[in-house]
């Protein structure tokens, strides 16, 4: 057995690419996740699946309500409702943009896959206790299961959306969810999950913020400060 460098001539610096398909899909979906967050919220606090719970007007996307009970005898919840289909087809389109570039180019493969249970705890604990160490480029064991998790919420949150939007004409859709009811608590949490993503999302940018220059710019450098030897690779 032999063993090669998989890299005899290594860079001096990290490096970070985004395809200009697979920058325009994350920013549309980022602009449609916060339409159609905002105008969820309003409509949610039309009809609170959770008590008295409610979301303050501010973060809510609809109008005034005042203004609008005025003008059209609603609080603001139809101008929500429009906002909220916009998102929804925006959204679509930028997941499916999103999902065929990601599995075409082979993104998806070589670079968030493998992901199994022992690899997101063994790095979730390394995070938790500040050892992760970070490099521009490579996605670790958690990054790559959030980034499975996001894609998996909002095809669920279509699916669910769908089965509240159309009960009657989607009526086999509404039962697989266990009835109406439960589809909107599921389309909340999958909602919520989202928003969870996001936080951490913008979190990790902040500490990391040449990630975002790569995805404005589509590529980032970092140097190397590791003296590392390069991996080795079986032949």
């Amino acid at each position: 057995m032999k063993l090669k460098r998989t890299n005899p001539h290594p860079s001096t610096h990290e490096i970070q690419e985004h395809p200009a398909l697979v920058r325009i899909a994350h920013w549309m979906q980022a602009l449609a996740v916060i339409i159609m967050i905002g105008s969820g919220w309003r409509i949610y606090d039309s009809d609170p699946i959770f008590g008295y719970y409610r979301f303050p007007i501010w973060a809510t996307l609809g109008g005034d309500p005042m203004q609008s009970k005025i003008a059209h005898m609603d609080p603001g919840v139809a101008n929500a409702l429009n906002w909220h289909f916009t998102g929804m087809w925006l959204l679509l389109a930028s997941y499916l943009l999103f999902m065929a570039q990601g599995i075409i180019s082979g993104h998806f493969w070589r670079h968030l896959l493998p992901v199994t249970p022992r690899s997101v705890i063994r790095d979730f604990i390394a995070a938790a206790t500040f050892r992760l160490p970070h490099r521009l480029g490579e996605y670790n064991a958690v990054q790559r299961a959030a980034y499975w998790g996001v894609l998996f919420s909002i095809l669920m949150m279509f699916l669910t959306g769908l089965a509240i939007w159309k009960p009657v004409q989607l009526s086999w859709l509404t039962a697989l969810f266990g009835g109406y009811p439960t589809a909107r608590v599921l389309h909340f949490l999958f909602m919520a999950a989202i928003c969870l993503f996001i936080v951490v999302h913008v979190a990790l940018v902040i500490l990391v913020p040449k990630t975002l220059v790569a995805m404005v710019f589509g590529r980032a450098s970092h140097p190397i400060h590791s003296k590392e030897p390069p991996p080795y690779a079986e032949k």
